[in-house]
């Protein structure tokens, strides 16, 4: 394809110099939009996976100065503990230590004593069986009548509305993608017009020679792909430091919640493909945009 014979001077056309720049910046802006769709799914995958299956039952501080309060909280959690154990379709429950709950917040309000001298609530880790969950509105109407200050989090409040934010972030990007590809196209297209314009008269003479649509527009679009692939890599080529750098910046962000941001092997071959997609587009565009002008024109 790159060293079939030309009779048209279309490495002297300026007007198809500027088409590997206009065609980078679009890759990255596609593969950086195409990475976030597969980098929110995968995240938002986790964070159900590691909420499916679980429960967290929050026992408020009981009131009183602070060493009697700890012993009725005490007295409560253990109450809690006891009833959920022997809850149906609860696998295991186990109250967390006062150093795991200051570690939980340490991310936060950072690891100080003051932490441990707050009055904070009591949190219950709670695992459910799998072939026969519980029923939650049972355990908590239980809860709320056996153990005072206790409230029942399923996770799946937050969790449902995170999801649908993500889904709508997902399909703004992949609507980011097609509102690309789309200009990506019209660029191409009307390239090719003014090109075909500049060397009008070498196609005219083609064409009395008896040179058929289809040999100048394979010539056109023989360069498209060309200039648009040079353009492809560059943008690969800022894409990928650029997706490397998030990650790394995301490894470092307190609070564990996106320690696992990373791009799945799907996702880096879709966006390694992208060069190859954009000057496929515009091969193909370039093709029609000369049978649809020498339509016009000859």
């Amino acid at each position: 394809m790159f060293s079939r014979h030309s009779d048209l001077p279309l490495e002297k056309d300026a007007t198809s110099r500027f088409l590997p720049w206009l065609v980078a910046p679009m890759v990255f802006l596609c593969a950086v939009a195409l990475a976030g769709v597969f980098i929110l799914s995968g995240l938002i995958g986790r964070w159900d996976r590691d909420v499916s299956g679980t429960l967290t039952v929050e026992i408020a501080a009981a009131s009183g100065d602070a060493r009697e309060s700890a012993e009725r909280t005490r007295e409560r959690v253990d109450q809690a503990v006891a009833l959920l154990n022997g809850f149906p379709g609860v696998a295991n429950a186990r109250a967390l230590t006062q150093d795991q709950l200051v570690a939980l917040l340490a991310p936060w309000l950072g690891n100080s004593e003051l932490l441990r001298e707050l009055p904070l609530p009591a949190l219950i880790d709670v695992t459910t069986r799998a072939e026969s969950p519980p029923d939650l509105i049972a355990l908590t109407a239980k809860l709320a009548q056996t153990v005072e200050g206790a409230s029942l989090d399923d996770h799946r409040v937050w969790l449902s509305r995170l999801i649908r934010l993500s889904r709508s972030i997902e399909w703004l990007a992949i609507a980011i993608v097609m509102l690309i590809g789309g200009v990506t196209s019209a660029t191409v297209f009307y390239a090719t017009r003014t090109g075909m314009a500049i060397h009008q008269e070498v196609i005219e003479v083609l064409h009395l020679i008896g040179a058929p649509d289809d040999y100048i527009a394979r010539q056109f679009a023989d360069r498209a792909f060309v200039l648009a692939l040079k353009g492809g890599v560059v943008g690969l080529a800022l894409t990928v430091p650029v997706l490397m750098l998030i990650g790394m910046t995301a490894r470092r962000l307190e609070g564990g919640f996106l320690a696992e941001l990373s791009l799945p092997i799907l996702g880096w071959l879709s966006v390694l493909v992208l060069p190859a997609v954009a000057a496929l587009l515009a091969m193909l565009t370039a093709r029609m945009a000369v049978h649809r002008t020498l339509a016009r024109l000859l």
